[in-house]
């Protein structure tokens, strides 16, 4: 187990969506909101052809944006693109065990998970 498990640690969202945890029952554990920063990978994309006249780009994922230096205490909630770009950080967290509702719209997770 972690040694982030016993003490208090600051959930900071770097997503623009609510992070909302959920126990076996579908009850709201804790939301964490938006921080108001977004980290996300830089992309380049190269047209590399084309077919039935959509274009097939290549994408290269570059540098990580916006996603602070490790502070203690605290854990960095990212999408599972910016977690790959940052394997070494032991910070950086992406949602896992998604719960969704009737229609198949994610309404919640129930864990995290480090890449």
């Amino acid at each position: 187990m972690s040694k982030m498990e016993n003490s208090k640690i600051n959930f900071v969202n770097l997503t623009p969506h609510s992070i909302i945890f959920v126990d076996d029952a579908g009850n709201t554990v804790l939301t964490v909101e938006p921080s108001g920063q977004i980290a996300r990978c830089s992309v380049t994309r190269e047209k590399i052809g084309e077919i039935n006249g959509i274009p097939i780009n290549k994408s290269q994922f570059g540098k990580v944006e916006n996603l602070p230096e490790p502070a203690e205490g605290t854990i960095y909630i990212v999408s599972a693109l910016t977690a790959q770009a940052v394997p070494d950080r032991q910070d950086v967290y992406i949602t896992d065990d998604a719960v969704r509702d009737d229609q198949g719209r994610i309404i919640g997770c129930r864990a995290l998970a480090h890449i």
